[in-house]
Protein backbone atom coordinates (compact mmCIF):
# COMPACT_ATOMS: atom_id res chain seq x y z
CA UNK A 1 0.00 0.00 0.00
CA UNK A 2 1.37 3.41 -0.98
CA UNK A 3 0.93 6.54 1.08
CA UNK A 4 1.96 10.08 0.05
CA UNK A 5 4.46 10.48 2.83
CA UNK A 6 7.05 12.77 1.34
CA UNK A 7 5.91 16.34 1.74
CA UNK A 8 7.54 19.59 0.84
CA UNK A 9 9.07 21.39 3.79
CA UNK A 10 6.95 24.40 4.76
CA UNK A 11 8.47 27.84 4.48
CA UNK A 12 7.79 28.62 8.10
CA UNK A 13 7.93 25.81 10.61
CA UNK A 14 6.65 25.92 14.13
CA UNK A 15 9.68 25.62 16.38
CA UNK A 16 9.65 23.46 19.53
CA UNK A 17 9.65 25.40 22.76
CA UNK A 18 13.22 25.37 24.00
CA UNK A 19 13.10 28.45 26.17
CA UNK A 20 13.06 28.22 29.93
CA UNK A 21 9.84 27.36 31.68
CA UNK A 22 9.67 30.83 33.16
CA UNK A 23 8.34 31.99 29.78
CA UNK A 24 5.48 29.47 29.72
CA UNK A 25 2.11 29.73 31.41
CA UNK A 26 0.73 26.56 32.94
CA UNK A 27 -2.95 25.71 33.24
CA UNK A 28 -3.64 24.03 36.57
CA UNK A 29 -6.81 22.58 38.09
CA UNK A 30 -8.71 23.77 41.11
CA UNK A 31 -8.22 21.88 44.37
CA UNK A 32 -11.90 20.90 44.38
CA UNK A 33 -12.42 20.29 40.69
CA UNK A 34 -10.72 18.37 37.94
CA UNK A 35 -11.80 20.99 35.43
CA UNK A 36 -9.35 23.70 34.51
CA UNK A 37 -12.02 26.40 34.34
CA UNK A 38 -12.10 28.34 37.55
CA UNK A 39 -12.88 31.94 38.41
CA UNK A 40 -15.68 33.34 36.23
CA UNK A 41 -15.10 30.59 33.69
CA UNK A 42 -11.48 31.64 33.13
CA UNK A 43 -8.60 29.15 33.42
CA UNK A 44 -6.33 29.68 36.39
CA UNK A 45 -2.78 30.29 35.17
CA UNK A 46 0.54 30.67 36.86
CA UNK A 47 4.07 31.38 35.76
CA UNK A 48 6.74 28.94 36.76
CA UNK A 49 10.29 29.91 37.50
CA UNK A 50 13.31 27.70 37.15
CA UNK A 51 15.70 26.42 34.54
CA UNK A 52 13.95 23.21 33.51
CA UNK A 53 13.62 23.10 29.73
CA UNK A 54 10.44 21.93 28.08
CA UNK A 55 12.21 19.89 25.41
CA UNK A 56 13.58 17.55 28.07
CA UNK A 57 10.27 15.67 28.14
CA UNK A 58 6.53 16.11 28.72
CA UNK A 59 5.77 18.67 31.41
CA UNK A 60 3.93 17.43 34.46
CA UNK A 61 1.53 20.33 34.19
CA UNK A 62 -1.24 18.87 36.27
CA UNK A 63 -0.93 17.89 39.89
CA UNK A 64 -1.84 14.33 40.77
CA UNK A 65 -5.60 14.05 40.86
CA UNK A 66 -7.12 12.57 43.97
CA UNK A 67 -9.25 9.45 43.89
CA UNK A 68 -12.24 11.50 45.03
CA UNK A 69 -11.92 13.94 42.15
CA UNK A 70 -11.65 11.04 39.69
CA UNK A 71 -14.89 9.57 41.04
CA UNK A 72 -16.54 12.96 40.78
CA UNK A 73 -15.33 13.36 37.23
CA UNK A 74 -16.63 9.91 36.30
CA UNK A 75 -20.05 10.80 37.70
CA UNK A 76 -20.10 14.11 35.81
CA UNK A 77 -19.08 12.44 32.55
CA UNK A 78 -21.72 9.74 32.97
CA UNK A 79 -24.35 12.42 33.56
CA UNK A 80 -23.26 14.29 30.42
CA UNK A 81 -23.30 11.15 28.26
CA UNK A 82 -26.76 10.21 29.55
CA UNK A 83 -27.97 13.71 28.77
CA UNK A 84 -26.56 13.52 25.25
CA UNK A 85 -28.34 10.21 24.67
CA UNK A 86 -31.72 11.57 25.77
CA UNK A 87 -31.13 14.70 23.71
CA UNK A 88 -30.60 12.55 20.63
CA UNK A 89 -33.80 10.62 21.29
CA UNK A 90 -35.75 13.85 21.83
CA UNK A 91 -34.75 15.17 18.44
CA UNK A 92 -35.15 11.89 16.59
CA UNK A 93 -38.53 11.10 18.08
CA UNK A 94 -39.84 7.86 19.57
CA UNK A 95 -41.52 6.26 16.59
CA UNK A 96 -41.31 2.60 15.71
CA UNK A 97 -38.10 3.05 13.73
CA UNK A 98 -36.26 4.67 16.57
CA UNK A 99 -37.63 2.39 19.24
CA UNK A 100 -36.17 -0.47 17.20
CA UNK A 101 -32.84 1.33 16.80
CA UNK A 102 -32.72 2.12 20.51
CA UNK A 103 -33.23 -1.54 21.37
CA UNK A 104 -30.50 -2.53 18.90
CA UNK A 105 -28.16 0.12 20.32
CA UNK A 106 -28.77 -1.14 23.87
CA UNK A 107 -27.96 -4.71 22.84
CA UNK A 108 -24.90 -3.53 20.93
CA UNK A 109 -23.55 -1.62 23.93
CA UNK A 110 -24.19 -4.51 26.31
CA UNK A 111 -22.32 -6.95 24.09
CA UNK A 112 -19.29 -4.65 23.96
CA UNK A 113 -19.51 -3.68 27.63
CA UNK A 114 -16.50 -5.80 28.74
CA UNK A 115 -14.29 -3.68 26.53
CA UNK A 116 -16.01 -0.38 27.33
CA UNK A 117 -15.50 -0.91 31.07
CA UNK A 118 -11.77 -1.55 30.67
CA UNK A 119 -11.35 1.55 28.50
CA UNK A 120 -13.43 3.66 30.91
CA UNK A 121 -11.30 2.57 33.87
CA UNK A 122 -8.10 3.58 32.09
CA UNK A 123 -9.66 6.85 30.93
CA UNK A 124 -10.58 7.93 34.44
CA UNK A 125 -7.60 6.60 36.39
CA UNK A 126 -4.58 6.39 34.07
CA UNK A 127 -1.76 8.82 34.83
CA UNK A 128 -1.14 9.12 31.10
CA UNK A 129 -4.52 10.76 30.42
CA UNK A 130 -4.92 14.51 30.97
CA UNK A 131 -8.63 15.23 30.87
CA UNK A 132 -10.60 18.37 30.11
CA UNK A 133 -7.83 20.82 29.23
CA UNK A 134 -9.40 24.16 28.30
CA UNK A 135 -8.65 25.35 24.76
CA UNK A 136 -11.30 28.09 24.37
CA UNK A 137 -13.95 30.11 26.13
CA UNK A 138 -17.06 28.40 24.75
CA UNK A 139 -18.98 25.57 26.43
CA UNK A 140 -17.26 22.22 25.89
CA UNK A 141 -14.06 23.80 24.57
CA UNK A 142 -12.10 21.02 26.24
CA UNK A 143 -9.67 18.38 25.07
CA UNK A 144 -8.18 15.18 26.48
CA UNK A 145 -4.49 14.34 26.04
CA UNK A 146 -3.18 10.78 25.87
CA UNK A 147 0.54 10.78 26.61
CA UNK A 148 3.12 8.03 26.03
CA UNK A 149 4.73 6.60 29.16
CA UNK A 150 8.30 7.48 28.16
CA UNK A 151 9.81 10.96 27.95
CA UNK A 152 12.57 10.43 25.38
CA UNK A 153 12.24 13.33 22.97
CA UNK A 154 9.36 15.14 21.32
CA UNK A 155 6.51 12.91 20.11
CA UNK A 156 4.33 13.04 17.00
CA UNK A 157 0.79 14.26 17.70
CA UNK A 158 -2.65 13.29 16.41
CA UNK A 159 -5.48 15.81 16.83
CA UNK A 160 -8.66 13.74 16.78
CA UNK A 161 -12.19 15.06 16.19
CA UNK A 162 -14.77 12.49 17.27
CA UNK A 163 -18.00 11.59 15.51
CA UNK A 164 -21.54 11.41 16.87
CA UNK A 165 -23.98 12.53 14.15
CA UNK A 166 -23.25 16.19 15.07
CA UNK A 167 -25.53 15.62 18.09
CA UNK A 168 -23.74 13.32 20.56
CA UNK A 169 -20.08 13.88 19.70
CA UNK A 170 -17.86 13.66 22.78
CA UNK A 171 -14.11 13.68 23.35
CA UNK A 172 -14.12 10.43 25.36
CA UNK A 173 -15.30 8.55 22.26
CA UNK A 174 -11.67 8.70 21.13
CA UNK A 175 -10.24 7.16 24.30
CA UNK A 176 -9.61 3.69 22.81
CA UNK A 177 -7.77 5.17 19.84
CA UNK A 178 -5.88 7.57 22.11
CA UNK A 179 -4.66 4.89 24.47
CA UNK A 180 -3.59 2.53 21.71
CA UNK A 181 -1.69 5.21 19.77
CA UNK A 182 -0.03 6.40 23.01
CA UNK A 183 1.37 2.88 23.37
CA UNK A 184 3.22 3.55 20.10
CA UNK A 185 4.77 6.80 21.40
CA UNK A 186 2.18 9.04 19.75
CA UNK A 187 0.41 11.83 21.66
CA UNK A 188 -3.32 12.09 20.95
CA UNK A 189 -5.46 15.17 21.59
CA UNK A 190 -9.19 14.38 21.47
CA UNK A 191 -11.24 17.53 20.96
CA UNK A 192 -14.67 18.20 22.41
CA UNK A 193 -16.92 20.68 20.64
CA UNK A 194 -20.42 22.09 20.85
CA UNK A 195 -23.08 19.71 19.54
CA UNK A 196 -26.54 20.47 18.19
CA UNK A 197 -28.66 22.14 19.58
CA UNK A 198 -26.00 23.84 21.73
CA UNK A 199 -24.38 24.87 18.46
CA UNK A 200 -24.77 24.40 14.72
CA UNK A 201 -22.20 23.35 12.15
CA UNK A 202 -20.42 26.72 12.01
CA UNK A 203 -19.91 26.56 15.79
CA UNK A 204 -18.55 23.03 15.52
CA UNK A 205 -16.06 24.01 12.81
CA UNK A 206 -14.99 27.07 14.82
CA UNK A 207 -14.45 24.95 17.93
CA UNK A 208 -12.44 22.37 16.00
CA UNK A 209 -10.24 25.04 14.45
CA UNK A 210 -9.64 26.63 17.85
CA UNK A 211 -8.71 23.25 19.33
CA UNK A 212 -6.27 22.59 16.48
CA UNK A 213 -4.77 26.03 17.07
CA UNK A 214 -4.27 25.25 20.77
CA UNK A 215 -2.45 22.03 19.95
CA UNK A 216 -0.27 23.65 17.28
CA UNK A 217 0.78 26.44 19.63
CA UNK A 218 1.05 24.61 22.97
CA UNK A 219 1.68 20.90 22.43
CA UNK A 220 5.46 21.23 22.94
CA UNK A 221 4.72 21.99 26.61
CA UNK A 222 3.33 18.46 26.84
CA UNK A 223 6.21 16.80 25.01
CA UNK A 224 4.67 16.97 21.53
CA UNK A 225 6.51 17.88 18.35
CA UNK A 226 4.79 20.94 16.76
CA UNK A 227 6.31 19.97 13.41
CA UNK A 228 4.71 16.51 13.42
CA UNK A 229 1.01 17.14 13.93
CA UNK A 230 -1.61 14.98 12.19
CA UNK A 231 -5.30 15.84 11.96
CA UNK A 232 -7.86 13.05 12.09
CA UNK A 233 -11.65 12.88 12.22
CA UNK A 234 -14.16 10.05 12.32
CA UNK A 235 -17.66 10.10 10.81
CA UNK A 236 -19.20 13.53 11.59
CA UNK A 237 -15.83 14.49 13.07
CA UNK A 238 -14.16 13.79 9.72
CA UNK A 239 -16.59 16.20 8.08
CA UNK A 240 -16.00 18.89 10.72
CA UNK A 241 -12.21 18.51 10.58
CA UNK A 242 -12.20 18.65 6.76
CA UNK A 243 -14.27 21.86 6.86
CA UNK A 244 -11.86 23.40 9.39
CA UNK A 245 -8.81 22.42 7.34
CA UNK A 246 -10.23 23.77 4.07
CA UNK A 247 -11.34 26.99 5.79
CA UNK A 248 -7.82 27.47 7.13
CA UNK A 249 -6.23 26.91 3.72
CA UNK A 250 -8.62 29.43 2.16
CA UNK A 251 -7.85 32.04 4.82
CA UNK A 252 -4.12 31.57 4.31
CA UNK A 253 -4.42 31.93 0.54
CA UNK A 254 -6.27 35.22 1.03
CA UNK A 255 -3.68 36.52 3.49
CA UNK A 256 -6.15 36.71 6.38
CA UNK A 257 -5.07 36.70 10.03
CA UNK A 258 -4.65 33.16 11.35
CA UNK A 259 -3.63 31.49 14.62
CA UNK A 260 -2.25 28.27 13.08
CA UNK A 261 -0.93 27.25 9.68
CA UNK A 262 -1.98 24.41 7.41
CA UNK A 263 1.72 23.69 6.91
CA UNK A 264 1.88 22.59 10.56
CA UNK A 265 -0.35 19.60 9.68
CA UNK A 266 1.71 16.73 8.26
CA UNK A 267 -1.33 14.80 6.99
CA UNK A 268 -5.11 14.58 7.35
CA UNK A 269 -6.78 11.22 8.08
CA UNK A 270 -10.51 11.07 7.31
CA UNK A 271 -12.21 7.96 8.71
CA UNK A 272 -15.69 7.04 7.43
CA UNK A 273 -16.54 10.68 6.74
CA UNK A 274 -19.14 12.48 4.63
CA UNK A 275 -18.03 15.44 2.53
CA UNK A 276 -21.02 16.34 0.33
CA UNK A 277 -24.16 17.33 2.23
CA UNK A 278 -26.30 17.37 -0.91
CA UNK A 279 -25.76 13.61 -1.26
CA UNK A 280 -26.27 12.86 2.43
CA UNK A 281 -29.49 14.67 3.37
CA UNK A 282 -31.83 12.07 1.84
CA UNK A 283 -29.62 9.17 2.90
CA UNK A 284 -29.69 10.30 6.53
CA UNK A 285 -33.44 10.97 6.38
CA UNK A 286 -34.05 7.40 5.31
CA UNK A 287 -31.89 6.15 8.17
CA UNK A 288 -33.69 8.22 10.82
CA UNK A 289 -31.75 11.49 10.98
CA UNK A 290 -34.71 13.39 9.60
CA UNK A 291 -34.36 16.14 7.02
CA UNK A 292 -35.71 18.87 9.32
CA UNK A 293 -33.14 18.07 12.00
CA UNK A 294 -30.29 17.78 9.51
CA UNK A 295 -31.21 21.14 7.96
CA UNK A 296 -31.21 22.73 11.42
CA UNK A 297 -27.77 21.29 12.21
CA UNK A 298 -26.35 22.49 8.87
CA UNK A 299 -28.01 25.94 9.07
CA UNK A 300 -30.37 25.33 6.17
CA UNK A 301 -29.93 23.99 2.67
CA UNK A 302 -28.48 27.33 1.58
CA UNK A 303 -25.40 26.48 3.70
CA UNK A 304 -24.80 23.06 2.12
CA UNK A 305 -22.23 24.44 -0.31
CA UNK A 306 -20.30 26.21 2.45
CA UNK A 307 -20.07 23.05 4.56
CA UNK A 308 -19.54 20.51 1.77
CA UNK A 309 -15.76 20.30 1.26
CA UNK A 310 -16.17 18.33 -1.96
CA UNK A 311 -18.46 20.99 -3.46
CA UNK A 312 -16.36 23.92 -2.24
CA UNK A 313 -13.38 22.67 -4.23
CA UNK A 314 -15.23 23.68 -7.41
CA UNK A 315 -14.87 27.33 -6.38
CA UNK A 316 -11.71 28.59 -8.16
CA UNK A 317 -10.55 30.45 -5.04
CA UNK A 318 -10.96 27.40 -2.82
CA UNK A 319 -9.53 25.10 -5.47
CA UNK A 320 -6.39 27.23 -5.63
CA UNK A 321 -6.13 27.20 -1.83
CA UNK A 322 -6.35 23.38 -1.86
CA UNK A 323 -2.75 23.25 -3.08
CA UNK A 324 -1.78 24.33 0.46
CA UNK A 325 -3.40 21.25 1.97
CA UNK A 326 -1.26 18.48 3.48
CA UNK A 327 -1.44 14.92 2.12
CA UNK A 328 -4.96 13.63 2.67
CA UNK A 329 -5.70 9.95 3.28
CA UNK A 330 -9.34 8.88 3.43
CA UNK A 331 -10.17 5.55 5.08
CA UNK A 332 -13.55 3.88 4.59
CA UNK A 333 -15.20 0.48 4.89
CA UNK A 334 -16.81 -0.87 1.73
CA UNK A 335 -19.83 -2.12 3.75
CA UNK A 336 -20.42 1.17 5.58
CA UNK A 337 -24.17 1.87 5.44
CA UNK A 338 -24.19 4.83 7.83
CA UNK A 339 -22.06 6.93 5.45
CA UNK A 340 -21.50 5.24 2.08
CA UNK A 341 -17.90 4.79 0.97
CA UNK A 342 -18.75 6.74 -2.20
CA UNK A 343 -18.42 9.87 -0.04
CA UNK A 344 -14.70 9.24 0.36
CA UNK A 345 -14.29 8.13 -3.28
CA UNK A 346 -15.76 11.28 -4.79
CA UNK A 347 -13.97 13.56 -2.33
CA UNK A 348 -10.67 11.94 -3.23
CA UNK A 349 -11.37 12.52 -6.92
CA UNK A 350 -12.29 16.16 -6.27
CA UNK A 351 -9.09 16.75 -4.29
CA UNK A 352 -6.91 15.17 -6.95
CA UNK A 353 -8.64 17.24 -9.64
CA UNK A 354 -7.42 20.49 -8.02
CA UNK A 355 -3.89 19.24 -7.47
CA UNK A 356 -4.12 18.19 -3.82
CA UNK A 357 -2.35 15.03 -2.64
CA UNK A 358 -5.13 12.61 -1.79
CA UNK A 359 -5.43 8.85 -1.47
CA UNK A 360 -8.33 6.52 -0.70
CA UNK A 361 -7.91 3.34 1.35
CA UNK A 362 -10.93 1.02 1.25
CA UNK A 363 -11.32 -1.89 3.65
CA UNK A 364 -13.31 -4.69 2.11
CA UNK A 365 -16.39 -5.75 4.05
CA UNK A 366 -15.85 -3.30 6.92
CA UNK A 367 -18.81 -1.41 8.39
CA UNK A 368 -19.05 2.02 10.02
CA UNK A 369 -18.21 0.61 13.45
CA UNK A 370 -15.85 -2.23 12.47
CA UNK A 371 -12.93 0.12 11.83
CA UNK A 372 -13.42 2.30 14.90
CA UNK A 373 -14.78 -0.11 17.53
CA UNK A 374 -14.94 -3.83 16.83
CA UNK A 375 -11.49 -4.17 15.27
CA UNK A 376 -9.65 -2.21 18.01
CA UNK A 377 -11.55 -4.14 20.72
CA UNK A 378 -10.53 -7.39 19.03
CA UNK A 379 -6.85 -6.66 19.64
CA UNK A 380 -4.03 -8.21 17.66
CA UNK A 381 -3.46 -6.99 14.11
CA UNK A 382 -5.64 -4.11 12.92
CA UNK A 383 -5.24 -2.87 9.34
CA UNK A 384 -6.43 0.68 9.99
CA UNK A 385 -4.28 1.09 13.10
CA UNK A 386 -1.21 -0.25 11.33
CA UNK A 387 -1.81 2.01 8.32
CA UNK A 388 -2.10 5.13 10.49
CA UNK A 389 0.99 4.30 12.55
CA UNK A 390 3.02 3.51 9.43
CA UNK A 391 2.28 6.97 8.02
CA UNK A 392 3.11 8.77 11.28
CA UNK A 393 6.37 6.85 11.80
CA UNK A 394 7.36 6.73 8.11
CA UNK A 395 10.36 9.03 8.58
CA UNK A 396 11.46 7.59 11.93
CA UNK A 397 13.43 4.36 11.50
CA UNK A 398 13.77 3.80 15.25
CA UNK A 399 10.01 4.06 15.70
CA UNK A 400 9.41 1.69 12.80
CA UNK A 401 11.75 -0.84 14.39
CA UNK A 402 9.88 -0.55 17.70
CA UNK A 403 6.57 -1.00 15.86
CA UNK A 404 7.80 -4.21 14.26
CA UNK A 405 8.75 -5.57 17.69
CA UNK A 406 5.63 -4.36 19.53
CA UNK A 407 3.59 -7.15 21.17
CA UNK A 408 0.09 -7.86 19.82
CA UNK A 409 -2.51 -5.53 21.24
CA UNK A 410 -4.65 -6.94 24.02
CA UNK A 411 -8.06 -8.38 23.18
CA UNK A 412 -10.75 -6.56 25.17
CA UNK A 413 -13.91 -8.40 24.05
CA UNK A 414 -14.41 -12.12 23.23
CA UNK A 415 -14.85 -12.87 19.54
CA UNK A 416 -18.37 -14.26 19.97
CA UNK A 417 -19.59 -11.01 21.52
CA UNK A 418 -17.93 -8.98 18.75
CA UNK A 419 -19.66 -11.02 16.06
CA UNK A 420 -23.03 -10.71 17.80
CA UNK A 421 -22.51 -6.96 18.23
CA UNK A 422 -21.81 -6.58 14.52
CA UNK A 423 -25.07 -8.34 13.71
CA UNK A 424 -27.24 -6.13 15.97
CA UNK A 425 -25.44 -2.83 15.34
CA UNK A 426 -27.90 -0.07 14.39
CA UNK A 427 -25.18 1.87 12.56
Amino acid sequence: MHFPLQTQQPEQRCRPMTSTVSEIEEVIPDEDSDRTTLLNGEPLRRRVSGNLRVDEGPRRIFRQQSFGRDIGHAAAETYLITGLSFKLLRYLGVGYRWMTKLLALTCYAMLLMPGFLQVAYSYFFSKQVRRSIVYGDQPRNRLDLYLPSNNDGLKPVVVFVTGGAWIIGYKAWGSLLGMQLAERDIIVACLDYRNFPQGTISDMVTDASQGISFVCNHISAFGGDPNRIYLMGQSAGAHIAACALLDQATKESKGESISWRVSQIKAYFGLSGGYNLYNLVDHFHNRGLYRSIFLSIMEGEESFKKFSPEVRLKDPIVGKAATLLPPIILFHGSSDYSIPCDESKTFTDALQAVGAKAELVLYSGKTHTDLFLQDPLRGGKDELFDDIVSVIHAEDNDALTKDSLAPPRKRLVPELLLKLAREVSPF
